[in-house]
């Protein structure tokens, strides 16, 4: 697990100074990998290519270090990820004769690219954005893998080429300041984070997960493509219960298993819910000792979990660590767990996620979570929510809808951070559409469309930030492999995956999904939808490939999540810095919002009129970026 960074520059540069360039870029990074770093810089009289990393050593401790090189020194890659199957590569490539120098992930790929080209990217399983420079054709790849685990951003600027695997890298590396994007400024303000291509800068992008750049080195040119998997469609459309069952029982326990190895202590998430439990049972079993499990609880009783947590570690029997949070614990991390994020984001579930990730890494290098299983399996209540849609549209018209919501939504509101029935009841209400709108108003957690067309300024706003979502994944999303697609594509990648990277790798902790296992989500995109999903039962097929190790009916116990009271928290010790966000002097200057509308929506809660907190969480999470990441770029 590192970081990495590179530079693709026109002309020839003096390699001192791009060496700077690039330590500069490390420097911002080194919480992604402390224990080593490396660089490579090659100059011709056409461009000049840099590349940089900063390893956080997991697997071959002693002879991984990054760069790597081809044995004529024509191919050069640094990488940050785990490759899970590299030992059955490694086993091809020794068949066909090679030889290898290291015991490393890093150096199969190498291998796998020096005999398969960009056919190789296919083959990998694992987590991973790595920067390949072949000589040989003057050309540099950059590659994401199939879910965008690992993160990766570029710019180009004039004739040159900067990447890396977080922002800051790349703001640090550029002497302009970005201009705010209004695409990722409505996409943020909708969905509450950012996803793929799209930053809060204009000009940055990210790589699409499952996608590459090929980038001619000569001109500076680039293309993007998607990586073909060639999935295997060889599931009988008849297959029966029982033999899913027996799939996904082996399908899980050996990607537990390869995504436990590592030369360093390795540990679970265990949150007592049905996907980190699964995992850290999975795990248990293949372990000659007890595993150590980790957990946080809160002091507010309405948002503690820790019980069922407690019942998972004492049927596995590991050495399970409970750690209780209460707001003073995140007091003095808020902005550190914030603003290493680069852009807004506005998840509060990643305030959690930093804590138990810093208290783990006190214990392990290496943690297995729960992550991916709602998206691979059928998990979120989101996803039943369709049914209703359907079944809402076909009774109610759309004029009585209207009426109902004008009537409804006052009744609904709450005055407190509960997120309970009324809660549910009256975001179910705002989602329902009748112009096959519904989902994409299901996952828009901040603010609805009209809503964002209300709070930012008329020349901020943009009529369908969703659009290229929506192009490329087509029209009539109703099923629940349409919402599972949707959900990979906008908000795995741009919102879980993103809190679990970031949140983890600020504390030096590498984190492993066992259920974002792309044979897994190749095989569950196979079976009848209500294998998944039978009735309201959500998760069905795992939940029942595994009951047996668990008391009778645990896996069917509803679970909250992992959400903190922060609707609270801007009423309480946030309120002051909160207030300071809706100044008018400084929104005018802003030029960003309707500064009358974002006001009324901040104030109501303030006082306790309203339950805004989603929405004005997000807007205190982009103000604190505005302020304290973005005027600070010089």
């Amino acid at each position: 697990m590192c970081g990495i960074n590179g530079v693709l520059l026109k002309g020839k540069n003096e390699p001192e100074n791009i060496s700077k360039v690039l330590s500069k870029m490390n420097h911002e990074i080194i919480h992604r990998g402390p224990d080593q770093d490396g660089f490579f810089v090659k100059s011709t009289e056409e461009f000049t290519v840099g590349f940089a990393m900063r390893r956080l050593s997991i697997i071959d401790l002693s002879t991984g270090k990054q760069p790597m090189f081809s044995e004529d020194q024509k191919i050069c890659i640094v990488f940050n990820g785990e490759i899970y199957n590299f030992l059955d590569l490694k086993d091809l490539l020794l068949k066909k004769g090679l030889k290898f120098h290291t015991t490393s992930d890093t150096e199969v790929i190498l291998r796998l690219y020096e005999n398969f080209g960009t056919d190789a990217f296919a083959m990998l399983d694992g987590m991973f954005a790595f920067s390949i420079y072949d000589a040989n054709q003057n050309k540099i790849f950059i590659v994401r893998d199939f879910f965008g685990e690992k993160p990766l951003y570029y710019t180009k600027s004039g004739n040159n080429l900067i990447w890396g695997s977080e922002l800051k890298s790349l703001i640090s590396a550029n002497h302009i300041k970005p201009e705010i994007s209004k695409k990722g400024l409505n996409l943020y303000f909708q969905l509450t984070y950012i996803p793929a291509p799209y930053t809060i800068y204009d000009n940055i992008h990210k790589l699409e997960a499952n996608h590459y750049l090929e980038i001619n080195c000569t001109d500076q040119s680039f293309q993007i493509k998607e990586i073909n998997q060639n999935f295997k469609k060889d599931i009988d459309p008849q297959i029966s219960f029982e033999e899913a069952k027996t799939i996904t029982h082996k399908l899980v326990t050996d990607s537990v298993s390869s995504r436990s190895i590592a030369d360093v202590p390795l540990g679970t998430f265990l949150s007592g819910g049905v996907d980190s439990s699964i995992v850290s049972l999975a795990l248990s079993k293949q372990s000659n000792s007890k595993i150590d499990t980790f957990s946080v609880g809160f002091d507010k009783k309405s948002f503690d979990e820790s019980d069922k947590a407690r019942t998972v570690a004492n049927i596995i029997e590991s050495n399970h660590h409970e750690f209780i949070i209460s707001v003073n614990d995140l007091k003095s991390n808020i902005d550190e767990i914030l603003l290493n994020f680069d852009e807004p984001f506005a998840d509060s579930s990643s305030l959690p996620t930093y804590l138990v990730a810093h208290k783990t890494r006190q214990h392990v290098k290496v943690a297995l979570t729960g992550d991916g299983g709602d998206e691979v399996f059928g998990g979120y209540n989101k996803y039943y929510m369709g049914k209703l849609n359907a079944q809402y549209a076909s009774i109610v018209p759309k004029i009585a809808h209207s009426s109902l919501k004008k009537i409804l939504n006052p009744i609904l509101s709450t005055k407190d951070d509960k997120r309970g029935k009324r809660f549910k009841a009256k975001k179910l209400l705002n989602a329902i559409n009748y112009d096959d709108e519904f989902y994409y108003n299901i996952i828009s957690l901040a603010f609805q469309k009209q809503e964002v067309e209300g709070i930012l300024k008329a020349s901020n706003y943009l009529n369908d930030s969703l659009e290229y979502y929506k192009n490329k994944i087509g029209k009539n999303n109703n099923t629940l492999t349409d919402f599972r697609n949707i959900d990979k594509i906008i908000s795995l990648e741009g919102d879980m995956l993103v809190k679990v990277d970031r949140t983890s790798m600020l504390t030096s902790l590498e984190s492993r999904a066992p259920f974002l296992n792309k044979e897994i989500w190749n095989f569950t995109s196979q079976l009848p939808e209500d294998y998944l999903m039978k009735g309201w039962n959500k998760k069905y097929l795992l939940k029942d490939s595994f009951k047996q190790y668990f008391p009778d009916q645990f896996l069917d116990k509803s679970k909250k999540g992992f959400g903190v009271p922060v609707g609270d928290w801007l009423r309480g010790y946030l309120s002051e810095e909160l207030r300071s966000y809706i100044d008018k002097e400084f929104l005018f200057k802003q030029d960003i919002f309707n500064i009358d509308k974002i006001t009324e929506i901040v104030e109501k809660h303030l006082l306790g009129k309203e339950d805004n907190t989603f929405k004005v969480w997000t807007f205190f999470c982009f103000q604190k970026w505005y302020k304290k990441t973005y005027e600070a770029i010089s």
